[in-house]
This record gives structure tokens, sequence and C-alpha cells, in this order.
């Protein structure tokens, strides 16, 4: 059983917790609690590193790693290549989307609907522990590909001004390509979209949260 904190087992899941720019040099990231270690399971990736709360490792030096606010009973350290990379016919194309839960959320989203997800520069780190949280295991399903391998049609999901969503959902497959929620979507980026659509919202909202428009259009997108 691993006992002092400063075992290179437990240095190198502190690495990855606290750092995206070390679990992009390293080629692997951590996954706090059974849920996330189960969902891998399910998916078929093996962990590199899976340690035990009270059998592998003290109880104690776990809690201290922790992202979690009570601490995880398991903790799985797995290899960023081994996660699905492909592009599907339905995607959300995510430019500069820098909240972790956000990202994560749109994940769980994609995984719900059959959809793919595919991420600009800019976005937050989908296996940084709060995306991994909000994915809820989805990021061990749902296929991530580089924002510019997203499919066509782009359709640029816009606060208002644009064309009712409910009028571009014929063909059933291409990207809805969703902004950060201050600053949405840049003109160069709207300027390569092929329709720019608006979700009709009440007169005194300001907007959607960016999940929340990517679940809508998704759900919308399914049902027809």
């Amino acid at each position: 059983m691993i006992t002092s904190a400063h075992n290179p087992r437990l240095k190198l899941i502190r690495r990855l917790l606290e750092s995206r720019r070390q679990r992009e040099k390293e080629g692997l990231f951590a996954c706090e609690g059974e849920d996330l270690v189960d969902a891998a399971a399910v998916a078929g990736i093996e962990p590199v590193e899976l340690l035990v709360a009270g059998e592998d490792v003290d109880a104690g030096l776990v809690a201290e790693l922790s992202t979690l606010g009570h601490p995880p009973r398991v903790i799985g350290v797995y290899r960023r290549d081994d996660l699905p990379r492909a592009t599907l016919p339905l995607t959300l194309a995510l430019w500069h989307v820098g909240d972790p839960g956000n990202v994560g959320t749109l994940l769980r989203t994609a995984d719900a609907f059959g959809a793919g997800v595919a991420l600009s520069s800019g976005c937050a780190d989908p296996t940084g522990p709060k995306s991994l949280r909000a994915s809820a295991g989805a990021i061990f399903r749902v296929p991530i590909a580089p924002f510019e391998d997203a499919p066509r049609p782009w359709i640029a999901l816009v606060t208002r001004g644009a064309t009712d969503l409910s009028r571009v959902l014929d063909l059933g497959h291409g990207s809805f390509v969703l902004g950060a929620e201050r600053e949405g979507l840049p003109t160069d980026v709207l300027a390569r979209c092929d329709v720019q659509a608006t979700i009709p919202l009440a007169s005194a909202s300001e907007s959607l949260n960016v999940a929340a428009a990517g679940a809508i259009a998704l759900y919308e997108t399914r049902r027809r």
C-alpha cells in the first residue's frame, strides 16, 4: 500500500489533476470516482493506473489529492489516445468554449443524442477534472474531432436575428457551431458557416446557456 505523498504514482496523478499542460505532455488524464472508472470499463478502455483508497493507497492521501468535495474511493489514469476519435454525421462544433462545465455537459448531451463533438483551440480541456465530472462518463463514448473536421453544413447558432432553427433541420446532419457565451461567434467564423440559426426566445430573455442551446438543437434535429 502507498503510504507516502512523495510516491511517484501519486505525484503523477497530482500533476494530471492540476495541469492541462501536464496532461498534454504526458498524454494521460486522471478520473476520480467509481462512476467514471466504470464508464471507462464499459467502453472497453483500460486504465494505465488504478488506485483504490484503503487497498492500494492510504485513504488520507487520496483525500489530499482529490478535487472533489468528498474524496473518491478510486482514481484511474487513462491515455488520451484511447478516447474515441472520429467524426459523426451530427456534431456540436465548439468555438472557444472555455468553461469546463459547459464542455463536459455538451459531451454528455452529444452522447444522449448520438452526436459527436468538435473542439477548437481555446476550448476547455475535456479531460480536466471539471469537464470529466460534467460529462458523466460521456468522454469515453463520444468521439471528439478537431473543429475544422466538423461535418458540413455548418449551422451557426446565434442569439437573435437569424433563421428560425426549425427551418434549417431538414437534412438531419451537419454541425451546430456554438461559441462562448459572452463573446459568441466571431465574424470570421460566422462567414465560414453555411447558415445562421436562432432558437426563438421570449422577448425579455437575453440568451441561453451554451449547453442548453446545444441540447435544444440536437433534440429538435432528432425529433424530426
